[in-house]
């Protein structure tokens, strides 16, 4: 497995997510009056949970776990690989779920629900994190 490429979409990552935090609104009010920073967070969410997704990807092909026939086996062969835990497949099937919801129904997204999302989302990323850094020192 090519560790500098998982470590280098993990800095992709943070580096989605440090953007993400400079221009996080403090409250709903402020993030409901600027279209700029709704899709600016959004579409920011949406490239992060995309950065997971080419991680769990890049692992899998790295693992010689063969190819999933769809993103739930993805999940399940990190999970039975002890890669991630039973706990972050159900976040990353949630997490997966909302970027379904980011991409394919734009024009009616809830901005309370992504916005109530933003500080839940922050530390889903960082649990993953966690854990792929855990994995890769150990492999």
């Amino acid at each position: 497995m090519d560790k500098k490429r998982v470590l280098s979409k993990i800095d992709e990552l943070d580096s989605y997510l440090a953007e993400l935090d400079t221009i996080k609104p403090v409250n709903f009010e402020e993030y409901g009056n600027s279209v700029e920073k709704k899709r600016a967070c959004e579409r920011l969410l949406q490239i992060s949970i995309e950065a997971v997704v080419d991680m769990c990807n890049m692992i899998i092909s790295g693992l010689k776990l063969g190819l999933p026939a769809n993103e739930e086996e993805i999940l399940n062969k990190l999970e039975n690989k002890r890669v991630i835990s039973k706990e972050m497949k159900k976040i990353l099937t949630k997490m997966k779920g909302f970027r379904n919801i980011l991409v394919h129904k734009y024009g009616a997204v809830d901005d309370e629900l992504v916005f109530e999302m933003l500080p839940e989302k922050s530390e889903d990323f960082e649990k993953f994190r966690e854990e792929i850094l855990r994995f890769l020192e150990k492999f």
